[in-house]
């Protein structure tokens, strides 16, 4: 019997290590377990199983905050690296060294964002400095849109 339990520890160890967080399966599998070993002539108590419950539906309410959380970071990351683009922006290029140049696009195919500057991406954490992009040169139009004013009725 204690070569069992020392079994289930190591696989409960493993999991727990692998996991790092109680997740919703292992309280359920908990709770059966504590179900089927209970004495049936001295059942479980009501404020006992309520308070189990509750402690499990927090549980689940601190997991869906956590992905709403993760996912409107995503978002921010995602809002802040369009807000540069046109901006003259100074990275750290590694190694000591600074990339200064226009963010000329956002490429959000990966994980995090990452900002293009010179052709090269770089990410959102690199930013040293931020300046207003170089303004363009204007050209004037010669060409008028507007229609011609006709005379008569």
């Amino acid at each position: 019997m204690s070569t069992t339990t020392t079994g289930a520890t190591t696989g409960t160890t493993t999991s727990t290590v692998g996991q790092q967080a109680l997740g919703q399966a292992d309280f359920l599998k908990l709770l059966s377990v504590q179900f089927q070993s209970q004495d049936p002539m001295k059942p479980m108590d009501d404020t006992a199983f309520i308070a189990q419950m509750a402690q499990f539906t927090s549980l689940q309410q601190t997991q869906t905050l956590t992905q709403q959380m993760t996912q409107l970071r995503a978002n921010q990351d995602l809002a802040t690296a369009n807000s540069y683009i046109g901006r003259q922006l100074t990275v750290d290029g590694g190694n000591g060294t600074t990339v200064t140049g226009n963010v000329t696009a956002v490429d959000a195919s990966g994980a995090a964002p990452q900002l293009i500057i010179n052709g090269k991406p770089y990410a959102l954490t690199t930013v040293l400095k931020v300046e207003p992009g170089a303004t363009p040169t204007a050209t004037a139009s010669s060409t008028s849109t507007q229609p011609a004013a006709t005379s008569g009725s």
